[in-house]
């Protein structure tokens, strides 16, 4: 975020120096501001995990025993923070999740221990405060223990997870194994101090001084529910029913099934994949299209496009290779939406529109558009993938065609793509011989004029004052004329020359003064696609 602001920061000093009047500069992505909300968004979360947490203790123990934990549970996630530090782990959005998911567990010891003295204290017998903590503390120790070492042995398994979620998991168990442990020995150590510093009279118990209100409500519940074994077993036989229709939702979709949760992010983007051999300005031009579209949406703050030229990746971009996409059928369109707190509609939300709206678009036979989001977590090379081994590539082929036909027809698939691709038109062309040696050429001749005029060349290089490479001087044409027509078919042809005379057998043609080359008209040259 520091980083980030400083960039900026600097940008921002250049206008009117480096960047000129009536250059327009916009940010089309900044992850340093990215990373500072989810950031705030997780210590937000976890202040309201405690506070909801202390909060309930002081309605069901008591308000002492609530001020207690208002302190453990700061005091158990500094020295997570602190062992996190020593081992190497940075603050991250994992660590700070990790801490969240155990700020409930990590409580349970000290709450053990706190109710417990509060129950010895209620006892009135004799013991001063001092050794009835102590002997409350020993009687629910090694349970304690127990149960801590059980926690922190189902979440160490997490950590030897390999592959790509290995390191980005590592956190989880890390730091809640460690929050456990800390949690434990604050409980056994901190908790009792505190609360023989904090409570000034002995505490009434619900053993020994009645029920209270929570105890009396719970009794009149629990009493019909235990009074018969015919009362006893309609209960069981309720719960177990209602366990089975839970359980059915899964399996009649009733409930949606997600591994993760949709993100609500600043940025989208539109993938478009013409048919193989388009040409650079036709997808350009449907890029274009789909840019209109884009605009229509009240949540797009700007947008750029990429033809034949790969956007600038980020993490979901590296891993399906968005980076290989260079290709003149290729194109991106980096859409960047506004800040989540200016808009009424998440990312999600957008992106759903966004496809209906571009599905209306007209695009060629064989075209693909697709909207992809950036994932909550680690992402994939597609959410539905199949993979087609055969024998032969005619049988792939028909396999793969049946599978799409199949993905398509699914109402909860969109965007179905397949990386068969389609044979690429070649344009070859085939000197005349006879030709060729009438005019006293060669055919390398020939091909080098054509290589000239389709793809360029170098004249030299103009340097410039300062440190920056010098820049290509080239004879080429432009983009949009490269393709053979009959404007190129008559073509002129570079013929060397050697103290005025061709250097291979003379023929017809326009001969230029000496020491300089001559130029052959091979109009009617045939050519074979």
């Amino acid at each position: 975020m520091v980083v980030s602001h400083a960039v900026l920061a600097r940008v921002e000093a250049l206008q009117g120096t480096l960047i000129p009047e009536g250059l327009e500069v916009v940010v089309t992505r900044d992850y340093g501001e990215t990373a500072n909300e989810k950031a705030n968004e997780l210590l937000m979360h976890l202040g309201l995990a405690t506070v909801s947490i202390v909060v309930l203790i002081g309605f069901a123990i008591g308000w002492r025993e609530a001020a207690v934990t208002a302190v453990v549970i700061p005091t158990t996630i500094l020295l997570t923070l602190f062992a996190s530090n020593l081992m190497g782990y940075t603050i991250n959005r994992v660590s700070l999740f990790a801490l969240i998911f155990s700020i409930g567990i990590l409580v349970d010891d000290a709450i053990v221990m706190i109710e417990n003295i509060a129950r010895h204290w209620a006892m009135n017998d004799g013991r001063s405060r001092q050794q009835a903590t102590v002997e409350a503390v020993a009687e629910v120790g090694n349970p304690t223990i127990v149960a801590t070492l059980t926690v922190v042995a189902a979440l160490l398994p997490m950590l030897f997870v390999s592959g790509l979620m290995g390191p980005y998991m590592a956190p989880i168990p890390i730091n809640a194994s460690a929050a456990m442990v800390f949690s434990f020995f604050v409980a056994v150590v901190i908790a009792p101090w505190l609360m023989i510093r904090l409570a000034r009279r002995a505490l009434n118990g619900a053993h020994h001084q009645g029920e209270d209100r929570l105890g009396r409500l719970y009794r009149r519940i629990a009493a019909p529910v235990i009074r018969t074994r015919r009362a006893a077993w309609i209960f069981l036989i309720v719960v177990g029913i209602a366990t089975l229709v839970s359980m059915s939702m899964f399996g009649l979709r009733a409930v949606s099934v997600k591994l993760l949760p949709f993100d609500n992010k600043s940025e989208l983007q539109v993938l478009l994949d013409m048919p193989e051999g388009t040409s650079l300005e036709a997808t350009d031009r449907a890029l274009a299209s789909a840019a209109v579209v884009v605009q229509t949406l009240p949540e797009v703050l700007s947008m750029e496009t990429y033809a034949g030229s790969a956007a600038p990746f980020n993490f979901n971009g590296l891993v399906r290779h968005y980076f290989l996409r260079d290709r003149p059928e290729q194109g991106d369109v980096a859409v960047m939406l506004a800040p989540k707190h200016d808009r009424h509609r998440s990312s999600h939300d957008v992106a759903l529109d966004l496809r209906q709206r571009l599905a209306e678009l007209p695009l060629p036979p064989g075209a693909v558009i697709k909207v992809v989001e950036a994932p909550p977590g680690p992402p994939v090379l597609a959410t539905l993938l199949a993979e087609v081994y055969g024998p032969d590539a005619a049988t792939r082929r028909a396999v793969a065609q049946e599978l799409e036909t199949l993905f398509r027809a699914q109402p909860s698939i969109v965007d179905v793509d397949n990386s068969r691709g389609e044979r690429r038109p070649v344009l070859r062309l085939v000197p005349d011989r006879e030709r060729i040696e009438r005019f006293g050429l060669s055919e390398r001749e020939v091909l080098d004029s054509i290589a000239a005029v389709m793809g360029g060349q170098a004249l030299g290089y103009a340097a410039r004052d300062d440190e920056r490479p010098p820049v290509e001087i080239a004879v080429r044409l432009p983009q949009e004329a490269r393709a053979w027509t009959e404007q190129l078919a008559v073509m002129p042809v570079a013929v060397t020359t050697l103290n005025g005379r061709p250097s291979g057998r003379v023929g017809r043609g326009r001969r230029g003064p000496p020491g300089t080359g001559q130029l052959a008209d091979l109009s009617t040259g045939r050519t074979r696609r």
